[in-house]
């Protein structure tokens, strides 16, 4: 097949999934080597067309080329947190979280906690859980913020009210040195705290890189969680500190991962710890 048509198709393919796809996955699906797609993924980045992931890529779209940029920005960091989470979720539960670039990885990884009801603002994770036949999922009604592609605002606050999880998982855009979660935008924060308040276990899904980042609004403490599921990368003396707040655990790397992936993700696996709080 010659390169153009190639590219075509694997823009086409990308489309239809509407998720990350390895660059293992397309040279099967196309029948040509790794090398190969590598140098097709570029092209198609230079044309605008695909965003590159860790070992991957997704589709660029003009509805949600935002939240697609926050998937690819510390990938790895965040498949790590969502093959983790996914191991706090017990099978017969329901569980909320809430929209972003870290729960989605959660959603990717639910198909092992079957049989489970998931209940999300996201919009993306659609075609992630559509593929797990073992999964229900049932979408918040709200506003919808075509940056980010999820459902918001006093609509679903009220529908939130009505319902009660046996676990919600939510990020933060920032954790500060005292513990405060942050977010980017009141209507953000006043979701959070509702779906906290909603659920009988919480968890924040946050990667180390949060630790003293920038954000406007304090939604909530890290004494508010069970557990912070992160990664490696803060000092001693961070991890002691918020260890006095919460369990933190930090995420060791998925097994499965792409060839390229692999020595990483066999080194963070031996490395992965919890430490306990409270």
């Amino acid at each position: 097949m010659k390169p153009d048509k190639r590219h075509y198709e694997i823009a086409s393919f990308l489309r239809a999934i509407q998720r990350e796809v390895t660059v293992e996955e397309l040279a099967a699906q196309f029948a040509t080597s790794p090398i190969t797609i590598r140098r097709d993924l570029d092209s198609l980045v230079e044309e605008g067309v695909i965003l590159r992931t860790y070992g991957g890529c997704i589709i660029r779209t003009e509805l949600s080329t935002l939240f697609q940029q926050q998937l690819a920005h510390n990938f790895r960091l965040k498949q790590a947190i969502g093959f983790t989470a996914a191991e706090q979720v017990r099978a017969g539960e329901t569980i909320l979280f809430a929209d972003g670039s870290t729960t989605f990885h959660l959603a990717s990884n639910l198909e092992s906690r079957a049989p489970l009801t998931v209940v999300t603002n996201s919009i993306a994770v659609i075609p992630e859980i559509s593929r797990f036949r073992g999964v229900q999922l049932e979408i918040l009604g709200g506003a919808y913020n075509r940056d980010t592609n999820f459902l918001g605002g006093s609509m679903a606050e009220r529908l939130l009210e009505m319902h009660y999880f046996d676990a919600v998982f939510v990020g933060a855009d920032a954790v500060n040195e005292e513990g405060q979660c942050m977010v980017s935008s009141p209507d953000v924060a006043r979701l959070t705290q509702v779906m906290l308040r909603r659920a009988n276990r919480r968890f924040l899904l946050a990667d180390h890189t949060k630790v003293g980042a920038q954000a406007a609004v304090v939604y909530g403490k890290l004494s508010d969680f069970d557990m912070w599921i992160t990664t490696r990368g803060m000092t001693q003396a961070q991890l002691d500190s918020y260890g006095k707040m919460t369990t933190v655990k930090e995420a060791a790397q998925p097994n499965g991962l792409s060839e390229e992936q692999g020595t990483s993700a066999r080194a963070a696996s031996r490395n992965g710890h919890t430490r306990n709080g409270h």
